[in-house]
């Protein structure tokens, strides 16, 4: 991608521009981010507070440099949902059962600084093999299967409302253009809300008795407030059966950063760090379920603004979560969004959960899930039908263990994760993604690396390395060749870098990978005598 016109530094701008920026991609986030609240009940005054802080927050842990914003996550509203359900079995009502919610949330924040320790222990391809997308991928779908009955039951309140907002959303999406084409679902909300206004469904009561400043949330709706209940095996269960959900959320936390770096053209998996990213993101979402709010995540609509605008800096996007937190202290505002018809909800709802379940199909085609194969059938399977059957065959949507529930979501993440670990992997070998290069043996880098080369300079045709080549193991040489032909350019210098890292003693920097790559050439005597020729040809690729 061509920055060559992109502004990173928005001072250059002026203050009015930076300004309106930020307005920008407080709006892109709106949409999504209020939908979250208005679907669960939990604040949307705590929710744009907690947004803002949370924004801020991870602004801080990742150096100020990551131009990320953070919003509510759909991830967890299965959890929400269920851990309701479960409540409402004990005799709990909706706003009561949603505090301990928040703690399983909390817990669920939690995880995500133990993976960042992980990471910054072991490096983040070892510790990804543990979640790999054939798992992964099939929790994401189930997450939006699983949310989708409450999508269709909020329609049946009022059909015609809904289909306004879900042709309003379609049509925004696909003929839209420039700002308009970033927010589709805030769009579709407004116009199906204005409508249902005009035809006399919507009650205005709550919004003209709402103050217009007041305190973004109650103590009675915190997760601080379920801790203090002693109610612990009920807020046992809510964390069991939210807690795995993180698995979900931090794979799509790791494709978020990836996104907005290659849109940004920077690499803030190595600076500031994936490790700080995730701590970021943990605390964010820590802090805001301990006062009722959702969990946070990074937001792909902020990611379609950058690309948009080409400006680069975090500025704008920090003024952004400034105007969100103003907003949260006013209870007008909250009763605006609170009026809502649930047909509204239900209507763009229904896009978006559909969405989340296919982020999940998306993620198993991009990495090259092969479902021929048994075990990756097996595991999808198992994932899929255990996430939903539960959710939809036992009473709460979840197994019940005495005191103890474990939602659908929970038991299939699992069984999925354990799938992977002890089914074993077919005979033939695949590297599908770029976390899976890191299974590489030497010899087969060292033909891959020959291969690119090749295919790079036609000279190369006619040296000893294309002997080299034609020497090489030819089931090995023919497993590389295919995995070369469904690589990007980009994923062969990934695939340089991560090996690097593997096979030499220190991972990364421009100067070292060449270091590194001409010892790990020149350490097979047939290659020798090409390693010079290799690596001036990937150095100028390297810059």
């Amino acid at each position: 991608m061509d920055n060559s016109t992109a502004v990173y530094d928005a001072r250059t701008l002026g203050k009015g521009r930076m300004l309106v920026l930020g307005f920008q991609h407080m709006f892109a986030m709106f949409g999504a981010t209020i939908l979250v609240p208005t679907i669960t009940g939990l604040s949307v005054s705590a929710t744009l507070l907690f947004a803002g802080l949370g924004t801020l927050l991870f602004h801080w842990f990742t150096k100020w440099k990551v131009p990320a914003f953070l919003g509510s996550s759909f991830a967890f509203l299965g959890g929400y949902a269920t851990v309701v359900a479960m409540g409402k079995e004990l005799g709990m009502s909706q706003m009561e059962a949603l505090p301990y919610a928040c703690v399983g949330v909390v817990a669920a924040g939690l995880l995500y600084f133990v993976l960042a320790a992980a990471v910054k222990a072991f490096g983040v391809r070892r510790v990804m093999r543990l979640f790999p997308p054939v798992v992964t991928g099939p929790i994401i779908i189930s997450i939006g299967l699983i949310l989708a009955g409450t999508a269709v039951g909020s329609i049946l309140s009022c059909w015609w409302v809904a289909l306004i907002a879900i042709l309003v959303v379609v049509v925004c999406n696909i003929w839209g253009k420039g700002m308009i084409k970033i927010i589709p679902i805030l769009l579709g909300v407004l116009a199906s809300y204005v409508v249902a206004a005009i035809a006399g469904q919507v009650d205005g009561t709550a919004i003209r008795e709402a103050a217009w400043i007041g305190l973004p949330f109650q103590w009675s709706d915190t997760g601080m407030y379920a801790l203090t209940t002693g109610r612990w095996d009920f807020l046992l269960t809510a964390i069991i059966a939210i807690m795995p959900i993180a698995i979900a959320t931090m794979i799509e936390h790791i494709g978020d950063i990836c996104a907005i770096g290659s849109t940004t053209d920077r690499n803030y998996l190595e600076d500031p760090g994936l490790h700080r990213t995730l701590m970021g993101d943990g605390a964010a979402t820590v802090l805001a379920s301990l006062f009722g709010a959702p969990a946070n995540t990074t937001y792909g609509e902020n990611t379609g603004v950058l690309n948009l605008t080409r400006v680069f800096d975090a500025r704008v996007v920090r003024i952004a979560a400034v105007v969100a937190i103003l907003f949260s202290f006013s209870p007008k505002f909250a009763a605006l969004i609170g009026c809502m018809p649930a047909a509204t909800i239900g209507g763009v709802s229904l896009i978006l959960y559909g969405m989340i379940s296919s982020v999940g199909i998306r993620s198993l085609v991009e990495n090259h899930v092969d479902l021929t194969d048994s075990r990756n059938l097996i595991i999808t399977a198992l994932t899929i039908t255990l996430a939903v059957g539960i959710h939809y065959g036992c009473d709460g949507g979840a197994l019940q263990f005495g005191s103890i529930a474990i939602s659908g979501l929970a038991c299939a993440a699992i069984i999925g994760i354990l799938a992977a670990v002890i089914l074993p992997e077919s005979e033939k070998r695949e590297y599908s993604s770029i976390t899976s290069y890191a299974e590489m043996t030497k010899a087969e880098y060292q033909i891959l690396l020959m291969l690119y080369v090749a295919n790079i300079d036609g000279k190369i045709q006619d040296s000893e390395l294309a002997v080299m080549l034609q020497k090489a193991d030819p089931d090995t040489l023919a497993k590389m060749r295919d995995l070369f032909a469904r690589m990007s350019e980009h994923e062969v210098l990934e695939c340089i870098r991560v090996n690097n890292g593997r096979f030499a003693s220190k991972p990364a920097d421009r100067e070292q990978i060449l270091v590194d790559l001409r010892a790990i050439v020149g350490a097979d005597e047939r290659i020798a005598p090409q390693a010079d020729y290799l690596c001036a040809t990937i150095e100028k690729l390297l810059v």
